[in-house]
């Protein structure tokens, strides 16, 4: 179909058009015939016939009312009629890989004259390359389920596995040997943490938290103990499936009666024959509603051992109501005498506690990862807001209150990056028993610091954007979202209490017997 031929007109041209029934509207140079909408606009006829509006440039009230987005869905775009003469728009949407040109909107890698030590042309290769994917690809289908609260579309897991983007997720490692990553953006041998805090960055950026749970976060937790523990056979099984989005996986550790606590799990399991038989309740499992396997921790006779289950008959999950998008599949599961073969036991058979905590380091990471992101991403939304938000006849940035805000928001988040990139870089200079000696309290501290900032973030989010922060659409969406949900990723991984306890011991462990004042 021809596209529809846009006229020129002038102000004056415009202006004539002021009345109910003959009502057009100007918005950043373009025309708009709203004369038939009117009557259909939320907020009713009369908000556009008002003398500041009808006939005139609105440009200033729309962007005080609605995000560029409206613009561009195809019910309102239809209602464009023609442009200003001589004039462009100014007010366009970003490529799909184009970088935001907002200060602090990207870490500093990626601002313009900024340069790192860290990052190389594979990682600027590499980042324009997944913008351009979750843009195109996961954002469609995490506006989506974030709201109607389905499992996310087998069509975008099925390309996650074919970009190999489930796999990346997992970090460096022998699982990404001879495989095509992002389309051949870069080779396996390349790929470090640093490509991997890329992954999880970019994904963040939909500003959608339930659904980066549903994103296969069970994966990401649940698949490493059986890459490191699980037999080769097991291996053979279970992770081409997973890494290729056939199946997807769990971690059950949390129970009612076990969360930042890990050792009062009370899920049972003994030995019949060649078989594990295994009893009991898991709380919060993310992924569990849609999960076929399951990563387990159990007590047995002699101590805890970690089980891989598959779903079955004597498995049971129903979903669990959070304050995030069902899209998460948070499940309460129930194992009632389901038997699995011993051959499922992932490391030694009662010493399931390391293959636990040698799992958290990982997993704590991501979560911090993607939370400082999505931090990002408010810091973003707020400098926008504070310059195009009238009130008292100014821009809300000419309030000193605001700018102070806006100031603590910046301080955190380019301090937590600065944190988290030396973290990164030993990770890719350590081995993971190493990572274990000698950074598992930093993870944890790193945790604490970015989740506890986030919430200091959300609250001054929430009091920038108002009422609009607590609306689940329009301008404060994403803000709305992140102040519902970033105490997630305060708990989920170790509680931030727990966290902050943990750095501090290991610190105290380590140190020196002779240190005086």
């Amino acid at each position: 179909m021809a596209s529809k031929q846009l006229k020129e007109f002038t102000h004056e041209e415009v202006a004539q058009h002021n009345k109910e029934g003959n009502l057009w509207i100007i918005v950043d140079s373009r025309v708009y015939d709203v004369s038939k909408f009117a009557n259909l606009h939320p907020g009713g006829a009369a908000v556009l016939l008002v003398d500041p509006i009808a006939g005139k440039d609105a440009t200033n009230a729309f962007f005080g009312l609605h995000r560029q987005e409206v613009l561009h869905r195809p019910q309102y775009a239809r209602l464009q009629i023609g442009t200003i003469k001589g004039k462009e728009p100014q007010i366009k949407p970003l490529a799909a890989d184009e970088l935001s040109r907002v200060p602090y909107a990207e870490p500093s890698w990626l601002s313009p004259g900024f340069s790192s030590p860290y990052y190389g042309e594979s990682h600027r290769r590499f980042q324009k390359a997944m913008r351009k994917f979750v843009n195109e690809v996961v954002l469609p289908d995490a506006t989506r389920c974030e709201e109607n609260g389905k499992r996310i579309s087998q069509e975008v897991v099925e390309k996650l596995g074919e970009m190999n983007i489930i796999g990346m997720r997992l970090g460096p490692g022998k699982h990404l040997k001879g495989k095509t990553l992002l389309g051949g953006v870069i080779t396996p041998e390349e790929f470090d943490h640093f490509h991997e805090l890329i992954v999880n960055a970019e994904l963040s950026r939909c500003g959608t938290r339930g659904y980066m749970d549903g994103l296969l976060a069970g994966d990401v937790i649940g698949l490493p103990p059986v890459l490191n523990f699980g037999s080769p056979e097991l291996q053979a099984k279970i992770v081409p499936d997973v890494l290729g989005g056939r199946k997807f996986i769990c971690l059950a550790i949390s129970e009612a009666f076990a969360g930042s606590d890990v050792g009062g799990m009370q899920t049972y399991a003994y030995k019949d024959g060649n078989e594990w038989v295994i009893s009991g309740t898991k709380k919060w499992i993310t992924n569990g509603s849609f999960a076929d396997y399951f990563t387990v921790g159990c007590k047995t006779d002699n101590g805890y051992t970690v089980i891989l289950v598959p779903r079955s008959d004597e498995l049971s999950t129903k979903p669990i109501k959070t304050a995030y998008s069902a899209t998460a599949g948070t499940a309460f599961v129930t194992f009632d005498k389901v038997r699995v073969p011993l051959a499922n036991t992932l490391g030694k058979e009662g010493k399931g506690m390391s293959v636990i905590l040698s799992n958290f380091n990982h997993e704590r990471w991501m979560i911090l990862t993607m939370s400082l992101s999505t931090q990002r991403l408010i810091v973003e939304e707020c400098l926008k807001w504070s310059q195009q938000r009238q009130a008292f006849g100014k821009p809300l940035s000419s309030q000193a209150v605001i700018r102070a805000k806006l100031a603590q928001m910046i301080a955190r988040i380019e301090s937590a990056q600065s944190w988290l990139e030396n973290v990164t870089h030993q990770m890719n200079n350590m081995s993971y028993a190493e990572q274990a000696d000698k950074i598992a309290g930093t993870i944890a501290l790193l945790k604490q610091y970015v989740t506890s900032t986030g919430r200091a973030t959300a609250e001054d989010a929430a009091q920038i954007f108002g009422g609009r922060s607590v609306t689940q659409s329009g301008m404060g969406k994403l803000v709305e979202n992140y102040h519902r949900t970033s105490p997630y990723d305060a708990i989920l991984g170790g509680a931030e209490d727990v966290m902050g306890d943990l750095g501090v011991r290991q610190a105290l462990r380590k140190m020196p017997k002779n240190a005086r004042l």
